[in-house]
């Protein structure tokens, strides 16, 4: 099992850790760890970036550079390749179950996933409230992002205005809070799940749960900012129809 760090602090850049387990797969390492600091992938958000270095051999420079993870089980598992060192050699050799190494993300790109999904949930909050449309799909990367609603018309005015009540939540300063909620709580909130379908797995104990204060609950797996003022403005930047009442509104960050 692998302690999935940013599930409960999405501000952890680096950690040290156990490999639990290695195979080759080409090139690549595919790497099992008893804790991590890479988000997995999930709920639209793509896995995090980043690399691996050994603490049991001080005196090896070499990184692995992480391109992937993935949810496996109950583990999770990093897909590694050797990178150029500085002085311009090569990583040598590769890692052995039971050494210490440290993980560290691309944090940049992290911080600005993290920004993207708290705007996405701003954007679903705003269209729920004013408009009761459910989520019928969505996808982000660094710094844009997309949902599709169940709404039967879109039009040019009805995303500006979108647009707008969305940057004056994001402008308000609302706190973000994390919580995990056994399920019978979790499920007691009303329309916390806001997908046409219910995406949670059956017989799970604990649901996460994500509130932008005063605005949005809902069940979400991703890393979030604290406060919608790290957010900045959003812009949409297009909308389309994607079926009778199937509309997809595209957002990026403005700042």
């Amino acid at each position: 099992m692998t302690e999935v760090i940013p599930y409960r602090d999405a501000n952890a850049r680096r950690a040290e850790a156990l490999v639990t387990d290695v195979q080759s797969e080409g090139a690549d390492l595919i790497v099992r760890l008893d804790r991590t600091v890479f988000y997995p992938g999930g709920g639209g958000q793509p896995s995090d970036t980043g690399w691996i270095r050994s603490l049991s051999r001080p005196n090896d420079l070499a990184r692995w550079a992480v391109r992937s993870a993935r949810r496996s089980g109950d583990s999770v598992v990093h897909v590694a390749t050797p990178r150029p060192l500085a002085e311009g050699g090569w990583t040598l050799g590769g890692l052995e179950p039971g050494e210490r190494v440290e993980v560290a993300i691309d944090w940049p790109r992290r911080y600005l996933l993290m920004r993207t999904h708290t705007a996405l949930h701003a954007l679903c909050g705003v269209v729920w409230r004013d408009y009761g449309a459910l989520v019928t799909g969505g996808n982000m990367e660094p710094g844009s992002g997309r949902m599709d609603f169940e709404f039967e018309r879109m039009s040019g005015e009805l995303v500006g205005e979108i647009e707008r009540r969305v940057n004056e939540e994001l402008a308000a300063e609302r706190p973000v809070h994390v919580r995990v909620l056994p399920r019978d709580q979790a499920f007691a909130i009303p329309d916390l799940i806001r997908t046409r379908v219910n995406l949670l797995p059956e017989g799970i104990a604990e649901v996460r749960v994500i509130e932008i204060e005063g605005l949005d609950l809902q069940a979400d797996g991703g890393t979030h900012v604290a406060n919608t003022r790290e957010v900045g403005r959003i812009r949409v930047t297009g909308y389309e129809s994607k079926g009778r009442i199937n509309k997809r509104i595209r957002m990026a960050l403005a700042d």
